[in-house]
């Protein structure tokens, strides 16, 4: 075969590097969440809860794994050792107690008068029966079997896998766990008083590295395998009930004595207590001792170190289910580790979470989300495309109205043409010329030759001239008070601004567009700062102050016509001050009601339409709107909520021919 191998572009299909999907498609499914009233950072956490493209979403893998923690949790009963103890204890002295029987002395009735006499305490039947000297030999051995049990099962709560690793295990076995405790407690003091402790790792690794099947790579992640497995027998003990806890504390107690590594064990738990003191050591925030409920339920009986495995696991999870809720300060998918989601639900949850971590960085590579002042914002491209999507949906629901106006493909900006054409200049909206823009370069270069393509350059350019056409002003003056929240309309006044804004800079680029949000106080918006806006949690809707800065606006253009649409679901209920403060009141006082028709008058001398929007039929609203309507000469429209934007987009095709026309 040969070794010789060529690279170039791929042609066999999709690029298989390239990302999964295009970063339009999450834009469209985030358009509908910003469309509905959504900031774009909630729309975007919608987005990662939901998944896309078959690929799982947050909420599915956070129920993947809660069913995992509640197969753990199904694993069995905590208090396994210590059930196991006393079967091998009343076995031992069931067995001792048949070697007695049939012996008529003395001797067997006093031994067996001491049997009568242990305490019903496992842990201090244990260390009676210590120095007794056992008639029966198979009792001996099941005696023995106990404190060989208690041996693995208080290094396996330590140490994972030393249950299977001690099976058998000979002194010199036992000699060398010491020593391997000792070292670890010098590696851990050493690096509690801030020693370089490189070099003493390694040195450890190689010397008791076949007591750790993690294989650490350095000493921190050495120090977090053996703090949290601690941290879980901490909760294993914290789990059973109080004379339970002292039933198996009395054991374990016996069982490091009899090795002679109390001291050694103790200064240990100290040492990781110490190191990572942020861990759960006993009892959980919510006041449980740990997720397996009571001990005492069904299920197989789990000894010492499974079950402290079993809890090591159930912390493992409870951490990785709280890293995919994300609803913690500076919440990040980074923060979810890829190895914790393959161990607990497989391969396959690595590759969704892949994908969901990158959406973000799709998004803002290919300019369609930015961060301003650590803010998620969207982008005028974006905008611009969800301006888009909102104007396409109004437009199908005007066709399904037979409302009389359709979805265009043309621009719709010039008028009709003259005949004429001349040079383009930076910022025209007239259509090319494009024989003449062809000619003008055949001039500058001469006839081409055959085959030869004819190159334009900017200077070659020429624009068709048109007619002049009548444009509009327009200000859109939308209500962002809270009530617009709670009446559930707020989403849908938002989707019609900003399709309102597409409509006109796209199909109108020669009329005006400025949109206006008013509560306590009244803003000019911009598109993006639209988009991504809230309502707004404050008292007062301060129409007079909308009203003013839309005249101020308005004046910018003189030979437009003036265009006013106000969206609202309540009568004024605050006004400026000569301090420029606002002052709020409801009901409203007198003084609001008749500042805001001052702006009326002053805006209807103008010769400036307002058609108002009402989204409630509140009684004090439909008045003070029907007493605009009678200085003013607009319109009032009452929609149906969900219908606003078809009434507003129908409103503004219509105004644009004039005052007369809109009557």
């Amino acid at each position: 075969m040969s070794n010789e191998f060529r690279y170039g572009p791929w042609a066999g299909g999709p690029d298989p590097l390239d990302f999964p999907f295009a970063a339009t498609d999450a834009l469209d499914e985030m358009s509908r969440q910003v469309l509905e009233g959504r900031t774009p950072r909630e729309a975007l956490d919608s987005l990662l809860r939901r998944g896309m493209n078959g690929r799982r979403g947050l909420d599915d893998l956070r129920r993947a794994v809660d069913r995992r923690r509640r197969e753990v949790r199904s694993r069995g009963r905590l208090d396994g050792t210590l059930r196991e103890v006393r079967r091998l204890l009343d076995t031992a002295i069931g067995q001792e107690r048949a070697a007695l029987f049939p012996d008529p002395s003395d001797d067997a009735r006093m031994r067996e008068t001491e049997l009568d006499a242990l305490p019903g305490d496992p842990a201090r039947a244990v260390r009676e029966l210590a120095d007794y000297d056992w008639r029966s030999e198979a009792a001996r051995e099941t005696y023995d079997q106990i404190a060989d049990l208690l041996r693995r099962e208080v290094l396996d709560s330590q140490f994972r896998g030393m249950k299977e690793a001690l099976t058998g295990a000979t002194p010199e076995d036992m000699a060398r766990v010491g020593e391997m405790v000792r070292a670890l407690n010098e590696l851990l003091a050493k690096d509690a008083r801030g020693e370089d402790t490189d070099e003493a790792f390694r040195d450890f690794m190689r010397e008791f590295g076949e007591f750790f099947p993690e294989q650490p790579s350095n000493l921190e992640e050495l120090i977090d395998t053996l703090a949290q497995r601690s941290a879980a027998a901490a909760r294993l003990l914290a789990g059973l009930s109080p004379k339970q806890r002292q039933e198996l504390a009395g054991l374990m107690a016996s069982a490091v004595q009899d090795m002679g590594l109390a001291d050694e064990l103790a200064q240990l738990g100290e040492a990781l207590r110490s190191a990572r003191p942020n861990l759960n050591w006993g009892m959980r925030p919510s006041g449980r001792a740990n997720g397996f409920g009571d001990p005492r339920g069904g299920g197989a009986e789990l000894g010492l170190g499974d079950a402290t495995s079993a809890l090591e696991e159930l912390a493992e999870l409870d951490e990785l289910a709280a890293a995919l809720n994300q609803d913690y300060p500076g919440a990040s998918l980074d923060d979810v580790d890829p190895d914790a989601i393959a161990e607990a639900l497989g391969r396959s949850a690595v590759d969704d979470l892949r994908q969901l971590q990158q959406v973000e960085r799709e998004l803002e590579r290919a300019g369609f989300l930015t961060r301003r002042s650590g803010r998620l914002e969207l982008t005028p491209r974006a905008v611009r495309r969800i301006g888009q999507s909102a104007l396409a949906r109004i437009f199908r629901q005007i066709s399904s109205g037979a409302r009389g106006d359709h979805a265009q493909t043309d621009a719709g900006a010039a008028g009709e043409l003259i005949g004429t054409a001349r040079p383009w200049e930076f910022g025209d909206t007239q259509p090319l010329d494009v024989v003449r823009t062809v000619r003008n370069a055949v001039l500058r270069s001469g006839p081409p030759g055959p085959g030869v393509a004819i190159r334009l350059k900017v200077e070659d350019f020429a624009v068709a001239e048109t007619e002049k056409r009548t444009s509009a002003a327009v200000c859109l003056l939308v209500d962002l008070s809270y009530s617009m929240a709670l009446r559930g309309t707020w989403g849908t006044a938002k989707s019609t601004a900003l399709a309102l804004h597409t409509l006109v800079t796209t199909k109108f680029p020669q009329d005006k567009i400025h949109l206006i949000g008013f509560s306590d106080y009244a803003r000019e918006l911009r598109p993006v700062e639209l988009a991504g806006l809230d309502s707004e949690m404050v008292q007062g809707t301060n129409l007079q102050h909308a009203l003013l800065i839309a005249g101020r606006l308005l004046s910018r253009y003189p030979e437009s016509e003036p265009v006013v649409m106000v969206v609202t679901d309540g009568e004024p209920t605050a006004h400026l001050l000569r301090d420029g403060t606002p002052a709020f009141s409801w009901p409203p006082m007198p003084e609001t009601l008749e500042l805001t028709l001052a702006e009326v008058d002053r805006l209807t001398k103008r010769g400036v339409n307002i058609n108002v929007f009402m989204l409630d039929t509140e009684p004090r609203l439909v008045r003070f709107v029907e007493e605009m309507a009678r200085r003013n000469g607009g319109r009032v429209l009452s929609p149906d909520p969900n219908a606003l934007g078809e009434y507003v987009v129908h409103d503004y095709l219509r105004s644009r021919g004039g005052r007369r026309a809109a009557r």
